[in-house]
This record gives structure tokens, sequence and C-alpha cells, in this order.
């Protein structure tokens, strides 16, 4: 059963798969695909991350629900090499767009410890379209396949608006009460940008127990402040060569980070 420990702050690395196949900018190189998803994991996991998660970063533009079978299989071979590297560490896995039903599949054949969900309650005004919660079959797809895996769900997603009205805590009390989420994930606008101090605050004072994550622009400028208000962060643009998305994980932004995560506080994450 995935659960938090909170002894410390959970510092969670990004591995940013590049396109795979039947994606617009898959270079052909499959074999590729898998060194890179190997070299970030291993600079990840040599900095400190307490665990990772796994994402089709570079099949944009996205599906906004279900991806072809080649991005499923892509997926799947990544987290078996990651999880080769990775050991004790949970890693988890994000199929972009929205593809729950995926992720569930792939953490149930690879022992993925958790998955991240953008759009798990409520509807969204996306790049990709509509995009439209499915709670109800992905929590009892989730029973049905792998009932120990996390759900780590996204509240008023980046590259998003929500189509209705609720405001972000009424999103958040239905993410967690009625979509049943094991965690929430409050992030900025899009890729690289960091939740507001106040929307952070006013979750955390709403909602005192539930697992609250950081899921986007979180970066050493920034990071005892905001770290101060979250169980933990979801970390990818900050890790890279120059703070570029694109680039490869640098390991000494990784130990500078942990560095960060050790000194603000004491909350993280186990399976």
């Amino acid at each position: 059963m995935f659960k938090l420990d909170k002894s410390k702050k959970a510092f969670v690395g990004v591995v940013h798969l590049p396109a795979t196949p039947g994606a617009p900018r898959y270079s052909g190189d499959r074999r590729a695909i898998l060194r890179r998803a190997v070299e970030d994991a291993r600079a990840l996991i040599a900095g400190g991350v307490d665990a990772l998660v796994v994402e089709n970063f570079g099949d944009a533009p996205f599906y906004p629900e279900s991806v072809p079978a080649e991005t499923v299989a892509s997926l799947a071979l990544a987290l078996a090499a990651v999880q080769d590297l990775a050991g004790e560490l949970p890693v988890g896995v994000n199929v972009l767009r929205n593809d729950a039903r995926a992720a569930l599949g792939i953490a149930a054949a690879t022992g993925a410890r958790f998955v991240r969900v953008n759009v798990h309650v409520g509807a969204a005004v996306t790049d990709q379209g509509l995009i439209q919660g499915q709670a109800a079959h992905t929590v009892r797809e989730r029973q049905r396949l792998c009932p120990g895996v996390g759900l780590v769900c996204d509240v008023h997603v980046k590259h998003a608006t929500p189509l209705g009205r609720e405001s972000l805590l009424d999103a958040a009390r239905d993410t967690l009460h009625r979509g049943l989420a094991d965690a929430l994930i409050l992030s900025g606008v899009a890729t690289g940008a960091p939740p507001s101090v106040e929307d952070l605050a006013s979750v955390r004072e709403a909602l005192p127990g539930a697992t609250l994550w950081i899921g986007s622009g979180l970066d050493e400028r920034n990071a005892r402040k905001l770290l101060a208000h979250v169980d933990g962060a979801i970390v990818g643009t900050a890790l890279k060569q120059g703070g570029n998305v694109g680039e490869r994980v640098d390991p000494e932004r990784v130990k500078r980070m942990r560095a960060l995560f050790d000194s603000v506080g004491r909350k993280g994450v186990r399976a």
C-alpha cells in the first residue's frame, strides 16, 4: 500500500522522456529514449531524491485522454529501466495528457508505486480541448488492477482552465473526499511556474490532514518559502542544466535541491 512517511518532505524528481514512437518529434532511435531515461534517473538518484516519476513529456501535442499502444509500451519499458536503478525508491508514472487508465495498467505491469492524474475530478479546458475527470472509473480500476498504487492528483492543473466555477478550495476538497485521491498537487499556470504561497497556505489550512505536493515551478530561489506549506514537491525544470526543461538533469542542481529540502522540514514519502 502507498503510504506517506511524515519524517521529511518528499523530493520527487521527474524523468522527462524524449518523444516516443508515433509522436511528431520522435527521433527514430528507440534506444535513445531508454538511454536518456536511465541517465536522468541515475543523476536524480545520486543527488538524493526520495522518489521518481516518469512521464512522456516529449510527446506533445498530447492526446487528451487515451494514448496509443506504442506510447504505453514505451512508458512501460522506461519504467522498468528506471526501476532497475531505483531499487527501493518509489517510482511513479504520469501518462500525458490524462490517461489514468493506461497509467494504472503500466503500474500493474511494472510495479510502479503511484500514478499522477492531471484531471481527476471536474473538467478543464486545455490545449488538448476539453478534458473530463474520470474518478469513478479510475478508482475502480485501481482497485481491480493494483490496489496498493497511490493516486496523486492535480487540483486546477497547469496548462488548463477549470470549466466550472468551483474555487480552488472546493476543487481540492472534491479531489480528496469525493475523488479519493491519496495526495493533492498544486501547480502554477504552466510548466516551470510555481503556485502562489497564498494558494498553498489556504489549501493547507482548509485540509490540514491532506497530503499536499507542489507540481511545478519549485526552484532554488523559492523552495524554502513554498515548502513551508506542503508535504513535498515534484521537481523537473529546476533540476535540468541551465534550468532548461529540455536539457539533461544536472546532478549538482539535484544535490543543492536536496539540501534545501533537508533544511526546511520533515515530511516525506514511503511506499
